[in-house]
């Protein structure tokens, strides 16, 4: 098993392979991915494949696996991708576009869980997070689609929080790979036309979560 200290030194090589351009390809196949650790050393990882722009379910796969990484704060793409990819191999259809429930480049080392995810798939990813991990922001406005940037100590734009539901907490969307900041607020946009996290992450997290 990689160490911590190795986990960190990989991080910090592969954020120079994440690619921050979206191809504009058609998207009619949109995913999500999500990991539940119910305890006991087991994962369980959830994916959902849904129609794009209609929203609809065409794919629900679940798979549980033993949990190969400690929890550990930075690093929990290595804890996330393992049981993740024992989903993916039982897909039968391949997204288009992926959301990931955590960070990517919004993230210590510019590496959070949907980059490294979508290095590991070669698959566009963004991350779209319940909650704040690195860098400086203010808080959006409170309507829908108000946004402001997340900045790194350099000043640099690495995310953006978003408020996807009028008078609710924003989320935090940052590129995952092959993908713009632009674009993929967009998509977690239409993707949440209802409620705060958009609808395939609710389900892969309702899926992730039914033990």
């Amino acid at each position: 098993m990689i160490t911590p200290s190795e986990a960190i030194a990989l991080q910090k090589r592969l954020r120079r392979s994440v690619s921050r351009r979206w191809d504009g390809r058609p998207v009619r196949l949109v995913g999500a991915a999500d990991v539940h650790f119910p305890g006991r050393g087991r994962s369980r990882a959830a994916l959902v494949i849904m129609t794009f722009p209609g929203l609809e379910t065409v794919e629900s796969i679940a798979a549980d696996s033993p949990t190969a990484f400690p929890y550990i704060p930075g690093l929990l793409s290595f804890r996330e991708i393992p049981p993740i990819l024992e989903a993916w191999k039982r897909l039968e259809r391949i997204p288009d576009l992926l959301l990931c429930d955590g960070h990517g480049t919004a993230h210590p080392r510019g590496l959070g869980f949907a980059s490294h995810l979508g290095l590991v798939l070669d698959l566009p990813t963004i991350g779209c997070a319940k909650s704040h991990l690195f860098g400086a922001f203010e808080e959006p406005g409170p309507e829908r689609a108000d946004r402001s940037p997340v900045r790194d100590r350099s000043g640099r734009t690495i995310g953006s929080v978003l408020r996807t539901r009028a008078g609710v907490r924003p989320v935090f969307v940052s590129t995952g790979h092959r993908i713009d900041l632009r674009t993929a607020v967009r998509f977690v946009l239409a993707c949440s036309p209802r409620h705060r996290i958009p609808i395939p992450l609710r389900l892969a997290h309702q899926s992730a979560g039914r033990i």
